[in-house]
């Protein structure tokens, strides 16, 4: 096997396909790269068929920090559990990938997408479905490609469609788009906005769908050079499922009882009316065809379940739980739903019931995250969670799976468009959802939910955020497109399009699609339907909440924001840290100092205020004029040491501690004694000289020892040893005197 190599340019990006060095006991393997960052693809077929009623294929994205020059976190030093990120990455070469393999291929394929190298600049993630695509293609396995992903954002400025942008370009962009598929083809859309149009999104949609055509003509280059190199590609015979007329026939001859039995609205009847169907009818075969045929019966049963299904729709307009296409499923909305919570909402539509809840916490409370992105965490976290009760089922309750990690992410990059910034709402924000109750478009829910949760939390959002899932049915030569999909109608349906947004736009979008016939007048058909959907949630939403509260509630902490000098911030923190804890043990509020002199803190009941006017306190240098109720904290023979803040002393002289002359400070001042004063100078060192306001009369006789040692003084000056009198006229020389 020889080596070889197609390097391009496309959008203004370079770009390197290679296979032939790397992993060759692989089926198939490329190393593919953008820019310096590069992934190594490899794909595996098992050499047996498995079985499984289903299409068993796996996508692992390995994260190796070494990638970043970063060695790991942690005790052990080695890459643990997958990332939200690589969840994510796998997921999204998944996702194209599947579809993409013929109907009853039963081996099973793994395939690993591993970055060797990520340089910061350019995004690891879209170029792996190119890689997998060049890695299947070059082993031989049988898929419908070659495939590409890639990433759309938007200059906000010019309106300028930019592809595959780098990390600074998407900061700056309104959009961040990923779909993948072929060059006709969109079989995977993943969308991140700004609450931009619907008529901008489809744009965005027709334009990445040129970039997709652009790279799959790329790849048929590089299998060219492959083709010279190392002879012809050849597929690979696998055997596949084939459908059995005899076994079609007998299961499909109980069409109408299964149509009669999808007619029901309430989803654990419907299923237990459907399962007891399939059991009646697999007992129509004998044990021995069971056994010869235990993989294509449940295939059959499975197919005349979605058949069933798609003609009732397309023939009669109606859906297995009687709606009109566009109709939505009855809503409950119950916003500050548990009380004590920061804020809480709880969702239904159907029987798709999410309770969302949320938490506010300190900024330093943030997310942060380990990965070979440059993107150090996170302040706005939406955890999904999706239960085996919610479905009537038992299972394992553990670490999120794949799908909950997926869900989560498109609830939460729904909302953050709208979310506010640190500057106007200073708390780091989670937001829980709880699945209680499923039929499908949980994620939808989430979102629902999550806004209702926030509002009631107190969250100043941009604009409240509802969204919608969406299906298609294409049968018979016709298409229905259906607003609010259920579970039946995702499994079985041709489309899964899920859409979020505001009354001003679109800020999420997911779609998974199985029909080729997408054309860019459905798409846009689906898009407008979803905002009518979309927008009538939003209406009875509103009608629950109708803003978000004006204030968060006792029971969160109450956060003060306030800016000190950062040369104060040792003062603030003390030795050790001794002053910082002790105005928390006595405020009980939390405190978070930032190197630029941003105090954050948190408290409830009056704690934040407390401990913020400790610190204004520790800070504030005290300027002339300003009149202070201070403590004397230390008395000497020339003055008084008076605390006028925590931490500031000033000196009052002993000349103005009281109207007249006083001998000792002691015969008016004590210490602990509370005294007005003004101050009167503070120097370039900072020393406070202070005046007393309200001096009282000196105590009588205090100042009588020092008016008789003047005399004596006096006396003292006229009278030197040696003179006599005043003998001769001369007058006698005066001394300096220096007061004290």
């Amino acid at each position: 096997m020889a080596k070889v190599s197609h390097e391009f340019d496309l959008y203004g990006k370079h770009y390197k396909l290679e296979s032939g060095e790397l992993a060759k006991q692989a089926t198939g393997e490329c190393l593919v790269s953008c820019g310096d960052s590069t992934v190594n693809v490899t794909v595996v077929v098992s050499k047996e068929r498995k079985n499984y009623d289903f299409f068993p294929l796996t996508v692992d994205f390995i994260e190796r920090m070494y990638a970043v020059g970063r060695i790991p976190g942690g005790y052990l030093k080695r890459e643990a559990r997958p990332s939200e990120k690589a969840t994510l990455t796998a997921r999204m070469i998944d996702r194209p990938i599947r579809p993409s393999f013929p109907d009853g291929f039963r081996n099973e394929v793994q395939i690993v997408a591993m970055p060797l190298v990520a340089d910061q600049v350019n995004s690891v993630d879209t170029i792996c479905v190119m890689g997998a695509s060049v890695a299947l293609t070059v082993g031989g396995v049988p898929f419908e490609g070659p495939l590409a992903c890639v990433r759309i954002g938007r200059n906000p400025e010019t309106g300028e469609f930019l592809v595959n942008p780098t990390y600074e370009e998407r900061d700056a962009s309104d959009l961040d788009l990923e779909l993948a598929g072929s060059s006709t083809f969109i079989s995977m859309l993943e969308a991140g906005a700004k609450e931009i149009s619907e008529e901008d999104m489809l744009a965005a949609m027709a334009f990445g769908q040129e970039a997709i055509g652009a790279f799959c003509e790329e790849e048929k280059k590089f299998f060219a050079k492959w083709e010279e190199a190392n002879g012809p590609i050849v597929k690979r015979e696998y055997e596949l499922d084939q459908p059995i007329p005899e076994v079609h026939d007998r299961i499909w001859a109980h069409y109408d009882e299964m149509s009669a039995a999808l007619k029901d609205a309430d989803k654990q009847s419907r299923i237990s009316k459907v399962e007891a169907l399939k059991q009646a009818i697999t007992a129509e075969f004998s044990e021995d065809e069971q056994v010869e045929w235990d993989r294509a019966i449940p295939v059959e049963l499975k197919s005349l379940e979605k058949h069933a299904m798609r003609r009732m729709v397309v023939e009669t307009g109606e859906r297995v739980d009687g709606r009109t296409a566009t109709e939505v499923r009855p809503l409950m909305i119950k916003p500050n739903y548990l009380p004590l919570v920061h804020g809480s909402g709880l969702f239904q539509r159907g029987q798709t019931q999410v309770l969302s809840v949320c938490t506010l916490g300190m900024l330093n409370e943030w997310q942060r995250l380990d990965t070979i992105e440059p993107v150090d965490g996170k302040r706005y976290i939406h955890h999904y969670n999706f239960p085996p009760y919610c479905t009537g089922e038992t299972g394992r309750m553990g670490s999120p799976k794949r799908r909950e990690i997926g869900h989560g992410n498109l609830a939460e990059r729904a909302l953050l468009p709208v979310i506010p910034s640190e500057e106007d709402f200073p708390y780091t924000i989670r937001v829980v959802s709880d699945v209680m109750e499923s039929n499908g478009s949980s994620s939808m829910a989430s979102t629902c939910g999550s806004t209702l949760a926030l509002m009631d939390a107190g969250v100043p959002l941009k604009r409240p955020v509802s969204g919608v899932a969406m299906g298609l049915i294409q049968e018979e030569g016709k298409t229905v497109i259906l607003t609010d999909i259920q579970g039946l109608e995702d499994f079985l349906g041709d489309m899964d399009f899920k859409v979020t947004g505001t009354t001003k736009g679109i800020t999420a979008m997911q779609m998974d699609n199985k029909a080729t016939g997408l054309t860019p007048e459905i798409l846009r058909k689906a898009l407008m339907q979803a905002h009518e959907g979309r927008m009538f949630i939003l209406d009875a939403m509103l009608d629950a909440i109708p803003a978000p509260r004006e204030h968060t509630k006792d029971t969160a902490p109450q956060i003060v924001s306030l800016q000190i000098p950062t040369d104060k911030i040792r003062d603030v923190i003390g030795s050790g840290g001794k002053v910082i804890r002790g105005i928390q043990d006595d405020t009980g509020a939390t405190i978070d100092i930032q190197e630029d002199g941003n105090v954050f803190i948190a408290g409830t009941n009056g704690a934040a205020e407390e401990a913020a006017e400790r610190i204004k306190a520790i800070v504030k240098v005290p300027e002339v004029g300003e009149e202070y109720t201070g403590r004397v904290v230390g008395i000497q023979p020339f003055g008084a040491f008076v605390e006028l803040l925590p931490g500031k002393d000033g000196l009052l002289h002993i000349s103005r501690v009281a109207k007249g002359r006083v001998e000792k400070v002691e015969d008016v001042l004590n210490i602990g004694d509370e005294v007005k004063v003004k101050v009167l100078e503070v120097d370039e060192k900072g020393k406070i000289s202070l005046d007393r306001i309200d001096k009282p009369e000196a105590p009588a006789g205090s100042g009588k020892g020092r008016e008789h040692e003047g005399k004596s003084r006096e006396r003292r000056v006229g009278r030197h040893p040696g003179d006599h009198g005043n003998a001769g006229g001369d007058k006698p020389r005066p001394r300096r005197h220096h007061d004290a």
